[in-house]
């Protein structure tokens, strides 16, 4: 029971702490979206300064580095301007006489193309390369090239046989990829995840998600794509809340980076529509819709177009419903100001008519006068008289419930006493008649069961307490000076001190019943009341009420 009650009190608290993370992320999201520009001009300046150097370098080895500097600046902000300069990157290897770099750059040209569906263009590409001449960072852009575009022929092909021939293919290329590709890459974890992913291995993923999170740094590009990926895992074994956690993490890490091309952010705006959530999943999408066009791709743009309208129909109609509300509202106010004016019209000529009246009035405006008085006493009385119910009803309430938990505990261990005073006797009555009365004056003469079940009696009172007072400690040390808080050395029990105040928070006040349950002298418990009150950070005469008030209902 009590192993239960702890594992539901965790699970709640761990929920009601992912509730609030989410919306902190969401907070940060809406942070970094508004100053979105300033990380943008801010990876322009970088890039600028590359692009200057670009234009003074004249060795072609140097102009090849940059121009590569440069593919990789434009990959995921720029489509149209990473292919240029990959393009520029491949005319530098020719003229150094490098076929294997030239190679090279078609190959990342390939994997370009085929991540914004230009799959003719990528296949058409690839099959040019002399596989050959690529040295082994090269094949590893080869295979990986192909393995994409297969892929994701594959996933939006409508024919069932070219799709289980295009997954065939993606396979055998994603073979070759392991065999060229460092273990500990991150295209290695990323390909390797999507296999794992597909044949429901949900350990061995979570295994690989967790070794690639640990070597990336939450202010990396990176560290956006592995958290994609711990998305899909987490989607996949259908954990929504914990996967949509890593998906705003990756978003949020992908506007901060200056990322065009907004692959998390349009999953995760999906998502707030289908929460119903369309303020901030139009906002997001519409986002998401401006990054795409800086991006420059068609195949994005086809992605987010079905979700933006679905979204924006969403928003419109939330909007609609919006202004029929407040056409009711101004309807509503504006019956209520021509009643007004109504009523202001018929008081002002009753005023004309009381006008007349005025002398004779003034005596009952003053017996009007001291009936307001009294009333406005007798509304104060009765306005003190309902804050005092309220407070005896909260406490009340918090005097059934303690009741209840006690007297459950209390009835729980009076059957279970009985059944000991029983086996006790049982053994008495069985050592009487074996004659082992030697054995029977020394049990008797221990006090170690009586100190046993002492131990269990506190262990019962702190855990019933500390249900119902869950934050009593904390809240009890906020009281306190730093260096007199006391901390227990067991979770889930209380010091002697502690118990001492937790009777009194019941309302057990008497220090003579205090020391009669904790078995310690009344001059005892008197001195840890008084040495607690001393390190009191407030009054020391109001201490103990403060503690009356701990955790009140």
């Amino acid at each position: 029971m009590r192993a239960l009650l702890t594992a539901s009190l965790l699970l709640v608290s761990h929920l009601f702490a992912q509730g609030q993370d989410m919306q902190e992320l969401y907070r940060q999201i809406d942070d970094a979206i508004e100053h979105s520009a300033e990380y943008v001009a801010q990876y322009e300046q970088l890039t600028a300064s590359l692009h200057s150097d670009y234009e003074q370098a004249a060795d072609p080895e140097r102009k090849y580095e940059l121009a590569m500097q440069l593919y990789g600046r434009y990959r995921a902000f720029c489509n149209d301007s990473a292919l240029v300069f990959l393009e520029r990157a491949r005319e530098m290897a020719v003229r150094k006489g490098r076929p294997d770099q030239a190679a090279d750059c078609d190959a990342l040209k390939a994997f370009q193309c085929s991540t914004v569906g230009l799959y003719t263009e990528a296949l058409s590409t690839l099959k040019g390369i002399d596989k050959g001449c690529l040295d082994t960072l090269g094949l590893a852009h080869y295979y990986k090239a192909y393995m994409h575009v297969n892929g994701e022929l594959g996933y939006y092909t409508q024919i069932d046989a070219f799709r289980s021939e295009y997954y065939d293919a993606e396979g055998l290329y994603r073979d070759s990829l392991y065999s060229v590709v460092d273990q500990h890459s991150q295209d290695y974890k990323m390909y390797r995840l999507t296999q794992l992913l597909a044949q429901q291995r949900w350990q061995e993923a979570l295994d690989v998600s967790d070794e690639w999170l640990r070597g990336v740094k939450p202010e990396q590009r990176d560290y956006a794509i592995a958290s994609y990926y711990r998305y899909l895992i987490l989607i996949a074994q259908q954990k929504r809340q914990e996967a949509q956690y890593w998906l705003a993490q990756s978003a949020l890490c992908d506007i901060q980076n200056a990322v065009m091309d907004q692959a998390s952010l349009l999953a995760l705006a999906e998502q707030l529509n289908a929460d119903g959530d369309f303020d901030r999943s139009y906002r997001y999408i519409r986002f998401t819709w401006d990054c795409n066009n800086r991006f420059n791709t068609r195949m994005r743009s086809w992605q987010i177009s079905p979700i933006l309208t679905v979204i924006e129909s969403n928003y419109q109609n939330e909007l609609r419903s919006n202004a029929r509300v407040l056409r009711v509202a101004i309807f509503s106010v504006s019956l209520l100001a021509l009643l007004l004016i109504a009523l202001l019209l018929f008081l002002h000529r009753r005023n004309k008519q009381l006008a007349a009246a005025q002398g004779e009035l003034k005596e009952v405006n003053s017996q009007l006068t001291g009936s307001n008085e009294r009333l406005a006493l007798q509304t104060q009385e009765l306005s003190d008289l309902n804050s005092q119910l309220s407070t005896l009803n909260a406490q009340l309430s918090e005097a059934n419930r303690v009741k209840e938990e006690y007297i459950g505990r209390f009835m729980s261990l009076c059957s279970q006493y009985i059944n000991k005073l029983d086996d006790y006797r049982k053994m008495v009555n069985r050592k009487m008649k074996n004659r082992e009365l030697d054995e029977l004056f020394q049990m008797t003469k221990s006090t170690e069961l009586k100190e046993k079940e002492l131990e269990e009696l506190y262990e019962n009172f702190d855990s019933v307490f500390l249900h119902l007072f869950p934050g009593f400690v904390d809240q009890f040390n906020a009281l306190l000076q730093p260096d007199v808080q006391i901390h227990p050395r067991e979770e889930g029990r209380l010091s002697t001190d502690l118990r001492i105040f937790a009777l009194i928070r019941l309302g057990i006040e008497d220090s003579s019943k205090i020391a009669e349950f904790l078995h310690y002298s009344v001059n005892t418990i008197y001195n840890y009341r008084a040495r607690i009150k001393n390190g009191a950070l407030g009054q020391r005469e109001e201490f103990e009420q403060q503690v009356k008030r701990l955790g009140a209902l």
